[in-house]
């Protein structure tokens, strides 16, 4: 009876955001409440160091926004129990706990298993962080797994470091297929889409590269269906993918464009008829219609904060479990934009979040509980 009383408690609707600090990397922890409005609730140190305002690469423009060039910094696992960190400027990854109050414990900090981490993926027990390498290895990026115990600690996997396309390509993000059984790396700097088999023991196969369609291939996500989308950074675009079971991927729609730059981060909503991407630099967010075969439409744009506010850069962003919320973090301010989403899939600005009056940059990552 305990089992099913703990499965079944109430949890707290929540948002985090990571402040990558280059002193003390924070998760900044807002409680979410039924109109999906935001209070900040506390900071929670990582143990780890972020980058600030540095950038990982030189390959992005240095400009404060967008350090880690991913999407994942921060992760939730699937079933809301554990929440992922990475900490670029001292390569570890951080797991927390989330109790019933939604304020996370830290349980773990590890290794990354490479230089500058910048994104990470849960399945089941199963974890994979990328990492993007630094200049004295010569961006010797990878992927390194770990298994993640009930508790939320990290035990590196023996023998599942792999390199990618190249040894030097910069990963964007790392992400599961729905049923765990491949694992995509997007790559920004060699314009690629790697894809790892993974093996019972956690390890993967040497990755199938595929080209991606358009250039700077960022955020990615994937639909129940297994179909992709894929944001580029460059081509400031949307494509969306079938993926073979050999790890092949075959253009549905190939980089529909979306008229504002730098396309980085996509979530969809829950029903998966509506994508959204956030443009950073342009300070705009996307709505494309995905069709039942995963082809994609623009449909209207948005900015991130109202008319006459300060202009926020949206970046990384998360949709309510129960689909009424959609959220922004403000790469230029270290805010986070909430609205409401109808049932087309407009976006209806709620709040400017908040957790200092200074606005900064640097921050990067959210997840939404």
């Amino acid at each position: 009876m305990h089992m099913m009383n703990n499965y079944f408690r109430a949890r707290a609707s929540m948002v985090y955001m990571m402040t990558n600090n280059e002193v003390m990397n924070q998760i900044i922890a807002f409680r979410r409440d039924m109109n999906g409005m935001l209070t900040f609730m506390g900071s929670y140190p990582t143990y780890g160091r972020g980058t600030g305002t540095k950038e990982v690469s030189t390959a992005t423009a240095n400009d404060g926004v967008d350090p880690l060039a991913s999407q994942g910094s921060l992760t939730l696992s699937r079933d809301g129990r554990f929440l992922l960190a990475v900490n670029a400027g001292s390569h570890s990854i951080s797991s927390f706990i989330i109790p019933e109050s939604g304020a996370p414990v830290l349980i773990d900090v590890k290794p990354s298993g490479g230089a500058q981490p910048n994104s990470v993926a849960v399945f089941g027990n199963l974890l994979y962080v990328s990492n993007v390498g630094n200049p004295t290895n010569n961006f010797a990026s990878n992927i390194t797994g770990f298994h993640i115990d009930a508790n939320g600690r990290l035990t590196p996997i023996p023998g599942s470091t792999h390199s990618l396309s190249t040894p030097n390509a910069q990963p964007a993000q790392v992400l599961f297929t729905p049923d765990g059984s491949k694992i995509l790396v997007s790559e920004l700097t060699s314009n690629r889409l790697s894809i790892f088999h993974v093996n019972q023991n956690g390890t993967v196969t040497r990755p199938i590269v595929n080209n991606s369609n358009g250039m700077g291939p960022l955020g990615a996500y994937f639909l129940s269906s297994g179909i992709l989308l894929v944001t580029e950074a460059v081509s400031n675009a949307l494509s969306s993918y079938l993926l073979s079971r050999d790890g092949t991927l075959h253009v549905i729609s190939g980089s529909v464009p979306n008229g504002y730059v730098t396309a980085c981060w996509v979530a969809t909503t829950r029903d998966e008829r509506f994508a959204y991407t956030t443009n950073t630099l342009s300070g705009t967010i996307s709505t494309y219609r995905i069709d039942p075969g995963g082809a994609l439409t623009v449909v209207r744009h948005i900015t991130s904060t109202p008319a006459g506010t300060p202009a926020g850069f949206p970046m990384d962003i998360g949709v309510s479990k129960d689909g009424r919320h959609f959220y922004t973090l403000n790469g230029n301010q270290g805010t986070v934009s909430a609205f409401t989403i109808q049932d087309d899939g407009v976006l209806v600005p709620l709040q400017v979040a908040a957790w200092t009056n200074i606005l900064y940059f640097g921050s990067q990552g959210l997840a939404v509980l």
